[in-house]
């Protein structure tokens, strides 16, 4: 057998050295290493499957050693990595010490930024190309930006603002019509009717009769990209929205295709002025499994492939996700009142198999996470309660809504923050670490955070039955056994405000708050092995604190250590919390030791190994105990 084309791809310049004709079979060979990689290590498998001759296209024709790209989202860069040098480490991919899953500028200088949220490509290049106007450098600028996240209300502030851009800068809509979930929203059905006229079908001849028209080397440019403009326009009903903003649209054409793209992309790379090319992709493609069910494959967890077939491990325990959908479930059917929502998230919040039973009471709204808390703000003060579920890192682009529609007006809307704290492979762009700090600030908030499976269903139904603005924080892991025996499906009632105590100790007291109630315990018992008794406190709260367990156990002379543990930043967290509210009662401040996340970002890798790296495993509280035993 041969030396098959990806061994000789070190770099893009390897790259522009193969002959067009063999991109096709190149695609082929990066499909079934991203497949095989995936399924080994979990991260992005449809989206990624679906770039793959649109990313050769742009490398084949731009060099991003100069050149700039954005990636809106960045989980579908996967292609791109292998492109730069990186694909000897591609196995190593969202593993500790290995490549992230997303775009870092760390592992290459052709990653311009390191990015894990929708919306930001169009933006954050309008400035790239700006920047290059400023400074009279003629670098190409191109933006790859995804249907689903070109609704998001940043990209089309970044749509708006590319009439400040007096020079060549692509942005190229990659058309799936899906997120993780079916494309959600006004802009989704928009984009069904342009491909109402030009079927999946004919986009192959259409973008070979475009290539056809494309300008050569003495011809005008501008006058024939005109008349494919025209031509294009013609084809569609009605105002075309991107032209309406001023923006020249090109499309859609077949994104798979990659010799047309790749003469295309040679045409868009030399006009002045920002364009949009309308890419259509299948998401999924090259692999059975991920192109019938793309929703499964978006993010998957490590699986056994068999041909066209891929299984999952079975068993495992149920996630904290799966006891909120359990425990909303159960709130839903009781109430009539609550109504769920999530902002493109619906797999991974849990609420997907929620839409059969609920129907409309499930509402979807894209990935707009600032409209879907303002929705819910609307549906609150006509009766309802909203429950918005929505990942910790995605709630930090809503704070000025939680903030001024929500908090502001006391009105009773839950927040149920999936994948807070420490979240594994994905790494720093989605760690949720500064939720506790950011929402303790507004008045009215309440903050919660159940410890096992049990707590989730008291939590849940404590905040709704609160009528006052709440937040639930939870991570991405397993529940695992009820921490008190014998409250596997129910627990001691929440009460606002009032933490519960779990152990006693005669030398100090772990209060954490949240899952690493779990953590705690263990550690309690590692430090009884070696002649330390320490007492342990369910915090439940964040906001507000249980202020008579803090004088008990910072009241009088000679008490222990007072240990807050949480899996959230140090700064302004549970633990500052403690420490403000015993300064404002004159206790004894000197007695409390923080442990959390330090100031610092974590790199992806397993949560076990993540929250050993910051101390905050069973092991290293303990550790951390002692050590201040011995220096107090």
């Amino acid at each position: 057998m041969g030396e098959r084309l990806l061994q000789r791809i070190k770099s893009p310049a390897d790259l522009r050295q193969l002959e067009v004709g063999q991109l096709g079979e190149l695609a082929e060979e990066i499909r079934g290493l991203i497949k095989d990689t995936v399924s080994q290590t979990g991260g992005h498998l449809a989206s990624n499957l679906g770039v793959v001759e649109l990313t050769l296209a742009l490398h084949y024709v731009f060099d991003f050693g100069r050149d700039r790209i954005t990636w809106d989202v960045g989980h579908q860069c996967y292609v791109h990595k292998i492109l730069t040098g990186r694909a000897e480490q591609f196995h190593t991919l969202r593993q500790a010490g290995g490549l992230s899953g997303f775009p870092n500028p760390e592992e290459s200088e052709q990653d311009q930024f390191s990015v894990g949220h929708a919306g930001t490509a169009i933006a954050t290049a309008v400035g790239l190309a700006m920047g290059a106007q400023m400074r009279g450098s003629d670098e190409k600028v191109a933006a790859v930006v995804g249907d689903a996240s070109i609704v998001n209300g940043l990209s089309f502030e970044g749509l708006n603002n590319t009439c400040l851009v007096k020079r060549q800068m692509l942005v190229i809509l990659n058309d799936n019509s899906m997120a993780i979930d079916a494309t959600q929203g006004a802009f989704a059905n928009y984009l069904a009717h342009v491909r109402l006229w030009e079927p999946l079908e004919h986009l192959h001849r259409r973008t070979k009769l475009m290539v056809r028209r494309l300008p050569y080397f003495g011809q005008a440019l501008q006058e024939t990209l005109h008349r494919i403009k025209s031509g294009i326009k013609t084809t569609l009903q009605g105002p075309q929205i991107f032209e309406q903003l001023g923006l020249p649209y090109f499309g859609p054409v077949d994104g798979h295709d990659v010799g047309a793209l790749v003469e295309l992309l040679r045409a868009f790379k030399e006009v002045d002025y920002p364009v949009l090319l309308h890419v259509r992709t299948e998401k999924g493609r090259g692999f059975g499994p991920a192109h019938r069910d793309p929703c499964t494959f978006h993010s998957p967890q490590p699986f056994t492939m068999e041909g066209e077939t891929a299984s999952f491990p079975t068993g495992g325990g149920l996630t904290y996700t799966g006891a909120f959908a359990e425990a909303l479930s159960e709130v839903m059917a009781s109430d009539e009142r609550v109504v769920a929502l999530t902002a493109a998230m619906p797999d991974g919040t849990g609420l997907a198999g929620l839409r059969d039973r609920f129907g409309e009471r499930v509402v979807d709204v894209g990935i707009a996470e600032s409209a879907a808390v303002d929705i819910a703000a609307g549906m609150a003060k006509t009766g309802l309660r909203p429950v918005v579920a929505i990942y910790s890192t995605f709630l930090q682009r809503s704070f000025d809504q939680v903030f001024q529609e929500v908090s502001l007006q006391n009105l009773p809307v839950v927040f149920c923050m999936d994948r807070a704290g420490l979240v594994g492979g994905d790494g720093a762009v989605h760690h949720g670490f500064c939720d506790v700090t950011l929402l303790r600030s507004l008045p009215n908030m309440v903050l919660l955070a159940p410890a096992d499976g049990a707590e989730m269903k008291g939590a849940l139904r404590f905040a709704v039955e609160s009528g006052r603005p709440c937040v639930l924080r939870y991570p991405r892991a397993l529940v695992g056994e009820a921490l008190v025996a014998g409250e596997a499906e129910a627990c001691e009632p929440f009460v606002l405000g009032k933490s519960r105590r779990l152990r006693e100790g005669a030398d100090g007291v772990l209060v954490a708050y949240g899952s690493v109630v779990r953590e705690a315990l263990e550690a309690a018992e590692l430090l009884a092995a070696v002649g330390v008794s320490q007492g342990v406190v369910n915090a439940r709260f964040a906001k507000p604190l249980d202020e008579e367990l803090l004088r008990e156990v910072l009241g009088g002379e000679g008490g222990g250590l007072v240990v807050t543990v949480e899996d959230h930043a140090l700064a302004g967290g549970f633990g500052s919390a403690v420490l403000e509210a015993a300064e404002e009662m004159g206790l004894d401040r000197g007695r409390i030791v923080r442990i959390g996340l330090p100031d610092s970002y974590i790199r992806h890798g397993s949560r076990g190994g993540q929250l050993a790296e910051v101390g905050l495993d069973a092991a290293g509280i303990a550790r951390r105990v002692r050590e201040k035993m011995v220096k107090g």
